[in-house]
């Protein structure tokens, strides 16, 4: 019944889908540009990066500045025009594998409940057991609103996503309507939904998010071991099976590389010679600027498929830094 609530704020450096709508509230200049003068307006907050901190602030500090700075931002815009406040937990696409800081997510969602701002989570790369819990939000222990799934859910065998709601919505929705008031052609796809269930019905047979939990901190650590000590390797994060390398040219200001290197682009080439596909990052710093790659194992994979991933990054991130200095 708040008919006002028609505000949306996101973050800087965030990616939430390639319709009109997603990408109105998503911060990622690279694939907003062609669309620019057809999205709606959105209101942007600074990006939860360890790495790349605020000037002046501290890492300590950080959680407290962007649950003030999205505080302000409410105000600014209006509490009763605010609908909702959208963020991956753990940033994908746009800033190769970041998760937020610690209590970050608790802070935000005081925030957003005091103002009556709904939490959207985006955890269409990061959850459905990515992070070594179903819902990459289990790491923080918020609960979301309305939270975006995808990806993992089928394995990949077939495309499928869904949008998990609360009952604080289901009701009013379902009262006033009968349900959602959207839809697509191939919503409820019978054989999508049958390849999502089975998904999941192989993953509790065989524990796979406890596993992805337990593997996931030797597959870093034996990651950080491998290429840690490169001057171009800047930062090694993530949770789970869910692992972003940024790359930077000086490590001590963590400047990233110059743009017209391609850099990982070079780093997905080279991988892809030796048999590892790895997703790569451009703009991790402001759009244009910063480098990274994402590793992202099945969740079944054995640890010597572990241990060959690592070995097959090693050697293309290697080999791509060599070519650099050579061209």
């Amino acid at each position: 019944g708040e008919g006002a609530r028609t505000q949306f704020i996101s973050r800087d450096r965030s990616y939430h889908g390639n319709t009109l709508g997603a990408l109105s509230v998503s911060g990622f200049s690279q694939r907003r540009k062609q669309y620019e003068g057809r999205l709606s307006p959105c209101s942007f907050v600074s990006s939860a990066n360890p790495y790349r901190l605020p000037g002046g602030i501290s890492e300590a500090e950080l959680s407290d500045f962007l649950a003030n700075e999205l505080e302000r931002e409410i105000l600014r815009l209006g509490p009763d025009k605010v609908a909702g406040f959208i963020f991956e937990p753990v940033v994908g696409a746009a800033g190769g594998v970041v998760p937020a800081p610690p209590h970050y997510a608790t802070k935000v969602r005081s925030i957003c409940d005091q103002y009556g701002v709904l939490l959207i989570a985006d955890e269409v790369m990061c959850g459905s057991g990515r992070c070594g819990t179903w819902r990459a939000l289990e790491h923080d222990a918020v609960m979301p609103d309305i939270m975006a799934i995808a990806k993992g859910l089928a394995g990949g065998y077939v495309p499928l996503g869904a949008t998990l709601y609360s009952e604080k919505l289901g009701g009013p929705i379902d009262s006033i309507g009968g349900g959602p008031n959207t839809g697509h052609t191939f919503s409820g796809h019978t054989l999508a939904c049958a390849a999502g269930a089975a998904v999941q019905t192989i993953m509790v047979r065989d524990q796979l998010v406890a596993r992805v939990k337990e593997l996931g901190e030797v597959f870093r650590a034996d990651l950080h071991s491998a290429v840690g000590e490169l001057d171009a390797v800047g930062d090694i994060r993530g949770r789970g099976f869910f692992v972003g390398v940024e790359l930077v040219q000086d490590r001590e200001t963590r400047q990233p590389f110059d743009p017209e290197l391609r850099l990982s682009d070079r780093i997905r080439a080279r991988a892809l010679e030796a048999g590892l596909i790895c997703y790569p990052v451009d703009g991790t710093l402001d759009g244009h600027r910063g480098n990274a790659a994402i590793l992202a194992p099945p969740y079944n994979a054995s640890e010597s498929e572990l241990e060959e991933i690592i070995d097959k990054f090693d050697r293309s991130l290697r080999q791509t830094l060599s070519d650099i200095k050579q061209g």
